[in-house]
C-alpha cells in the first residue's frame, strides 16, 4: 500500500471536515465567545485601556525626594539629568566608597556608581546601584531611581540616534512628545501585545481538551468511527480547526492594534510563533483529555501543566514574551530568530509525539 503525504493526509476531506465541525461548534461555547469578546475589547480600545492602566502604576504618583549619591566615569552626566527631574536629589561624590561611606551614614537613600563599558557596539553606560534592604522606602527608592536611568536611557537614544542604521517603530503621534512614552511603549509592547497574542493559543488547547473529553463522554467518538473515520483523522481534524484559528484570531487582533495607530512589525514571524504555541498547547490538550477521558480533571492538568510550562520559559535565554516584543519593535536579533524557530520544532516534535500516542490507542479502550 503507498505511502501518503502527511500533509495530504492532514487535509484529507474526512479531517477537513471535523476540522470545520469543530470551528462552527465554537459559537456554542458560551465560555469562549466570552474570552473572544474580552480579547476584541482589549485590542479595539487598546489605546484607551493604555493610557488608562500605565496611569495605576505612575510613579510621579509619589511623593518625597530621594537623596542619591553619584560616582564614577559618567557622574555629571548622570547628575544633569537628575536635576532636570523632580523627586531626586543627586549629590557628586569622588569616589564609590565615599558615597557608600554616606550611606551608611543614613546621609543617602541610594548610590550610583557609573562607568564605561566597552563592546562590539561601541561604549555603554553601566550603572550600579545600592538601595536600602526591603523596607518602606526601599520601593520608593527603586521606583525613583528606575525613573531616573530610564530618563537617562531616552537622552542617550536621542543623542546617539544618527548613528542608527535603520529607523525603530514609530509611536503614535500623541505619544511622541509626552513624558508618558516610555510608560505607553513598554505596556504596549510587553504586555498588551503578548497578551493578545498568547491568549488565542491557550484558548485553543482548552477548546481541543472539552472537544475530546465532550466525546469521550457522550459516547459520540463511536459514531463518529462509523464514518468511518480512525480514531487519528479525527484527532487530526480537531486539532487542525484549533491550530488554525489562533493565527487568525493573533491577526484580527494586529489589525485593531494598527486601527489605534500602534505599528506592529514582523507580522508574518510573530504569526508564526503564535502558531507554534498553538500547536503545543493544542497537542498538550490532546493528550490529556485522552488519557484522563474526563472534562474536569482534564482542564485543571492542562491549565496547570501550561502555566507551569510559560512559566518554566523563564529560564530560557528568551521568554516568548520578549519574543513577540522583540519582533513586533523591529528589534530582533539573530537569538530571536532561532528562538521562533526552535519553538516551532518543540512544537512539531511534539504535535508528531501525541499522534504517534494516538496511532497505538485501542480505540475499544477509551
Amino acid at each position: 500500500m503507498p505511502l501518503r503525504n502527511p500533509i495530504t493526509a492532514l487535509a484529507s476531506s474526512a479531517r477537513a471536515t471535523i476540522a470545520g465541525r469543530e470551528i462552527s461548534a465554537l459559537s456554542r461555547e458560551k465560555t469562549i465567545v466570552l474570552a473572544l469578546a474580552i480579547q476584541l475589547f482589549i485590542a479595539a480600545f487598546s489605546s484607551f485601556l493604555v493610557v488608562g492602566l500605565t496611569s495605576l502604576y505612575d510613579p510621579s504618583a509619589e511623593g518625597g525626594e530621594v537623596a542619591v549619591g553619584v560616582s564614577g566615569e559618567e557622574r555629571d552626566k548622570l547628575i544633569r539629568v537628575a536635576e532636570e527631574m523632580q523627586g531626586v536629589d543627586p549629590t557628586p561624590y569622588s569616589s564609590r566608597a565615599g558615597a557608600l561611606a554616606a550611606f551608611e551614614d543614613g546621609d543617602l537613600n541610594a548610590v550610583l556608581h557609573t562607568r564605561q563599558v566597552q563592546t562590539d557596539q561601541g561604549a555603554r553606560i553601566a550603572v550600579d546601584a545600592e538601595v536600602p534592604a526591603d523596607s518602606l522606602e526601599t520601593t520608593l527608592v527603586i521606583v525613583r531611581l528606575q525613573e531616573l536611568l530610564l530618563e537617562l536611557e531616552r537622552q542617550e537614544r536621542a543623542v546617539r540616534s544618527d548613528n542608527l542604521e535603520f529607523s525603530p517603530v514609530e509611536l503614535p503621534e500623541e505619544q511622541q512628545d509626552s513624558d508618558d512614552f516610555t510608560q505607553y511603549f513598554t505596556f504596549t509592547y510587553t504586555i498588551l501585545l503578548p497578551l493578545l497574542l498568547f491568549l488565542p493559543p491557550f484558548i485553543s488547547g482548552s477548546v481541543v481538551v472539552d472537544s475530546v473529553t465532550e466525546e469521550l463522554e457522550r459516547g459520540t467518538l463511536e459514531l463518529l468511527r462509523v464514518a468511518p473515520v480512525s480514531l487519528t483523522e479525527i484527532v487530526d481534524g480537531k486539532a487542525i480547526g484549533m491550530i488554525l484559528i489562533a493565527p487568525l484570531q493573533a491577526l484580527l487582533w494586529l489589525g485593531l492594534l494598527w486601527a489605534n495607530g500602534i505599528t506592529v512589525a514582523n507580522v508574518g514571524l510573530l504569526l508564526l510563533l503564535v502558531t507554534a504555541i498553538a500547536t503545543l498547547t493544542t497537542a498538550v490538550g490532546l493528550f490529556l483529555g485522552l488519557l484522563t477521558g474526563t472534562r474536569q480533571k482534564a482542564q485543571l492538568l492542562y491549565s496547570t501543566l501550561v502555566l507551569l510550562l510559560f512559566g518554566a520559559a523563564a529560564v530560557l535565554p528568551e521568554h516568548p514574551a520578549s519574543t513577540a516584543a522583540l519582533l513586533a519593535v523591529d528589534s530582533a536579533s539573530l537569538g530571536t530568530l532561532v528562538h521562533v524557530g526552535a519553538i516551532t520544532v518543540v512544537a512539531g516534535v511534539t504535535f508528531a509525539l501525541v499522534r504517534s500516542y494516538v496511532d497505538r490507542l485501542d480505540p475499544e479502550s477509551l
